[in-house]
């Protein structure tokens, strides 16, 4: 038995026991985090060079980028690091510091996620009104309170579980520092109902923000199938529908990771479940949200024929 005043390192859970699985798991997050950071690094010069995209979504989509950014920084480069030495230690406060900013960008995101859902309703469903409910000030706010949101949830979070005293070794069975692994390791009950009671009621909050994007995509669907055109149909419905995906399969599996009961929790789901929430959304959100769009495209156009 250890305590947590005398640990000064966790374990983390490799990928495979074998050599060559973990060269193959290194070199799968060296492109999957080599692709996310071209992909945002692109929106983010565009939204910064051209002035097209000076727009409310092109500012809510500069902010994803960031944090698209930060959940990939966060996780994937010790994992590689991992995988590539045949090592699988993490400092106490390395772990401390990865649960936060993890926690910090994750919630962030959602919170954007949420706000660009708004975006989209307003644009399609009230434009008459697009100007005055976002303007620069309202964004500015909108995003400020996106921010401070993850970084409270993040402050909370970390505060309340390494104040657990934890006595049950120091093998967190994920692949980075989770708050559902180490709080396995914790024998204070007290403690660990504070924490399960936190994670609770921020499954709520963002559940209530998913029944929020949900209802403003049906809205959104309903003036869709009012557009005479066929094609502006297909246009709107194969841009919103990818949204949605991302969005369901971000919510569904952080939840899933973080309040599924312990009799079905086995390392391999833990697994899958985590890379499918922590990892698949940022790959993700610059392919849908970004470089799937016309102005996007024109904006890279112009700086690839500006630099060459």
């Amino acid at each position: 038995m250890s305590n947590s005043s005398s640990l000064t390192q966790f374990l983390l859970l490799a990928f495979a026991d074998r050599r060559e699985l973990q060269l193959l798991h290194f070199w799968l997050f060296l492109a999957i985090s080599l692709a996310a950071l071209l992909a945002n690094g692109l929106i983010l010069s565009a939204v910064a060079c051209d002035h097209h995209l000076h727009t409310p979504m092109g500012f809510f989509l500069l902010n994803l980028s960031l944090t698209d950014l930060g959940c990939i920084c966060t996780t994937v480069p010790k994992a590689m690091h991992n995988s590539l030495w045949g090592t699988t230690t993490i400092s106490y406060m390395g772990c401390a510091a990865q649960l936060f900013f993890f926690v910090f960008f994750m919630s962030a995101e959602f919170s954007l996620l949420t706000i660009m859902c708004y975006d989209r309703y307003v644009a399609i469903c009230k434009p008459l009104h697009y100007g005055t409910l976002l303007g620069s000030r309202a964004c500015a706010h909108m995003a400020a309170a996106a921010w401070a949101t993850g970084f409270l949830n993040a402050l909370l979070h970390t505060a309340n579980t390494f104040s657990l005293p934890l006595c049950q070794g120091n093998a967190l069975g994920q692949f980075f520092c989770e708050i559902p692994a180490i709080l396995k390791l914790s024998c204070s009950h007290s403690g660990y109902l504070r924490e399960i009671s936190l994670l609770a009621v921020c499954g709520f909050l963002f559940l209530v923000c998913f029944v929020f994007i949900v209802f403003s995509y049906v809205q959104i669907f309903r003036a869709v199938l009012r557009i005479p055109s066929q094609q502006g149909r297909h246009k709107a419905f194969s841009t919103c529908l990818p949204h949605l995906a991302v969005v369901s399969l971000f919510l569904s599996t952080g939840i899933f990771s973080y309040l599924k009961p312990p009799s079905i929790s086995s390392p391999s789901l833990d697994l899958v479940v985590a890379v499918l929430y922590s990892v698949m959304p940022p790959a993700l959100n610059p392919l849908i949200y970004s470089l799937r769009n016309q102005e996007f495209k024109d904006a890279l156009r112009k700086m690839k024929t500006t630099c060459f």
